[in-house]
């Protein structure tokens, strides 16, 4: 099976902020490119963090209020340290979390959700960037045409893999939904088939609707 890695999903050519651009010029920054956000570079094109729109928004919201309406809370040391920063390198989110192109879509989504966060430079074996990857990047895969999910559990996935005959289970996909049916062997290959069905790029769910012959998972006796 071939998964799609996040190098063939990554945005290429990334704007970048070195260290030491003002805070005025960041804002233009993610303007003039239309993006939300970008990675903060050292003099050797290393990320060092990602500064946001959230990032630069801080030193607006730390801003006194001259009419005394809004009560804030007194922020966090690290809060005041960006409300009171001018460079890219005082208002980032640090340190950088990198990915690196060979990485799958579930290994770069499981990072970005243990550290909730939307988007991941990418990144090479001398961690110089390369690109970058975004949630919505790595929603693409479920673009995928549903002929072709069929095709890849079908072929790959029942066929060489498990080496089943093509007459033993059936497959229908309509929407990314995969639902499986048709007889096996044994029972605790079913388990298995569902599995390496989830794993398939673009699949959403899997329903399995397999019988067995025998039921090796409760003893050497066991009969279905």
């Amino acid at each position: 099976m071939h998964h799609r890695t996040v190098g063939e999903l990554m945005t290429r050519g990334v704007v970048r902020a070195p260290r030491d651009m003002p805070f005025k010029e960041l804002v233009a920054l993610l303007a003039e490119n239309d993006v939300t956000a970008v990675p903060v570079v050292d003099a050797s094109d290393r990320p060092m963090g990602v500064v946001s729109e959230a990032d630069l928004l801080r030193k607006v919201s730390g801003r006194a209020d001259p009419s005394g309406r809004v009560l804030l809370p007194h922020p966090e040391a690290w809060e005041r340290a960006k409300t009171e920063g001018a460079r890219a390198e005082e208002l980032m989110s640090a340190p950088a979390v990198c990915v690196r192109p060979e990485w799958t879509v579930a290994e770069a989504a499981r990072l970005m959700a243990v550290h909730d966060i939307k988007r991941l430079p990418v990144v090479d074996e001398t961690d110089r960037l390369l690109g970058i990857v975004s949630r919505g990047d790595l929603l693409r895969i479920f673009l995928r045409h549903d002929d072709a999910i069929h095709d890849e559990i079908s072929r790959d996935v029942l066929t060489r893999t498990l080496r089943l005959a093509p007459s033993a289970v059936t497959v229908e996909v309509r929407e990314g939904e995969v639902t499986l049916s048709g007889s096996v062997e044994a029972r605790s290959l079913i388990p298995v088939i569902v599995r390496l069905c989830r794993g398939v790029d673009g699949v959403v769910s899997v329903t399995e609707r397999i019988s067995f012959r025998s039921d090796d998972t409760q003893g050497p006796s066991a009969v279905a």
